[in-house]
């Protein structure tokens, strides 16, 4: 995936059997079946080196993907002991202002029903450092809201489309 989309959703689990990349995939698709041109990145697929505020930047993977965030609209997030994982924190790291003034929303999975509020740390950070305008209709879901590796959950479904919706919304406000 090189070319920018209008929409793009970035799934950051290196898990193979991710809940949040499923997320991620059903977003996509209730974009494009509202008919905007809409792409999905794994970062399983974008091997990045941590960030170590030096040469981190000059990584082949870095432009790549700042190019592609310059039409992000959305990131799926695993959550991982009460926060957003690792990988989606490198990520925005290195590719900085790439980030500035998006409209950027969340798709979170996670182990327990306690931590739906642990994505506050990360949205409130793209708020105060790059003016991202926070969809405020968060997508939380947990391990029982999927079979197969897919949403099998018809609420999970419905928030993921309302979601995708709420998007659109924001965009042509």
């Amino acid at each position: 995936m090189n070319t920018p989309a209008e929409y793009l959703v970035i799934s950051s689990s290196l898990r193979k059997s991710s809940y949040s990349r499923a997320m991620a995939l059903a977003l996509r698709d209730s974009w494009l079946e509202l008919g905007v041109s809409a792409a999905f990145v794994d970062l399983r697929d974008y091997e990045l080196p941590f960030c170590d505020a030096e040469t981190a930047y000059g990584h082949v993977h870095v432009p790549v993907l700042s190019t592609l965030i310059e039409s992000a609209r959305v990131i799926a997030v695993a959550i991982y002991n009460y926060g957003a994982n690792s990988v989606v924190k490198n990520l925005i790291e290195l590719t900085g202002s790439s980030w500035e003034n998006k409209v950027v929303g969340f798709l979170c999975a996670a182990g327990g029903a306690s931590s739906f509020m642990s994505i506050m740390g990360l949205a409130n950070s793209l708020m105060l450092d790059f003016r991202c305008l926070i969809i405020p209709r968060f997508v939380y879901a947990l391990s029982t809201d999927f079979a197969d590796g897919k949403v099998s959950s018809e609420k999970l479904a419905a928030r993921i489309q309302a979601l995708a919706e709420s998007s659109l919304k924001i965009r042509n406000a």
